[in-house]
């Protein structure tokens, strides 16, 4: 692992590497082996533009480190050149890290990027697209737009339970406060079905389910 680190912070520095020892194969040793080289010096460039460090801030974030994955996004100078279902995770993790910082608008502007990069293969992506527009909407005040996105959001699908709970959670909080008790109520039972694990999902439906008790409807 840490050689394939390396080798995708240094893709650059490995292509000219390669392209050195090509150039000096074809003068005093071998051509095919030069050219060899070459492609591999090319694959390297290639994958640098094209992939870039996603790998990397993938690992990051799934090992908590927030700050490791900002160092490493960062690093993605060109996200336009990003293949299109790695462009469309890259807008949504920047998305995602201005959201953790409450930078509302740019990550409202990177979710929106995230949608607008079409792509076959990053289609179950839709669903969770739209939850976190509609979940930075809720944050910004715009209440009916963000009701409106997290219900689309679950008609596309939302693959993980834990996430698809947290959008019930808030269309049952969003019910209540429009005194709609009954359907609320319904969210409510949908989020506590899914059977979520996550302590933060588990300790809202606590708290909701003292309230919800209360209810009339």
């Amino acid at each position: 692992m840490k050689l394939l680190r390396l080798y995708i912070l240094y893709r650059l520095f490995f292509a000219l590497g390669l392209l050195v020892a090509g150039i000096l194969s074809h003068l005093f040793a071998d051509v095919i082996l030069a050219w060899i080289l070459y492609i591999l010096a090319v694959v390297s460039v290639v994958l640098h533009y094209m992939i870039g460090t996603m790998r990397l801030v993938k690992d990051a974030v799934e090992d908590g480190d927030v700050e490791l994955a900002q160092a490493y996004i960062r690093k993605i100078k060109y996200p336009n050149l990003l293949v299109k279902p790695i462009r469309s995770a890259y807008f949504m993790l920047q998305s995602t890290m201005s959201m953790a910082t409450n930078d509302l608008t740019t990550a409202e502007s990177n979710i929106r990027k995230s949608m607008n990069t079409k792509s076959s293969l990053a289609g179950d992506m839709q669903g969770t697209n739209l939850m976190q527009l509609g979940f930075i909407q809720m944050r910004q005040g715009k209440t009916k737009e963000g009701r409106a996105n997290l219900l689309a959001a679950i008609q596309a699908g939302i693959p993980d339970k834990e996430s698809l709970a947290g959008v019930y959670l808030q269309l049952c909080s969003l019910e209540i406060q429009r005194q709609q008790n009954k359907s609320g109520k319904a969210y409510f039972r949908k989020a506590k079905a899914l059977n979520p694990k996550s302590k933060e999902i588990v300790e809202q439906i606590k708290i909701m389910e003292k309230s919800i008790s209360r209810l009339p409807g």
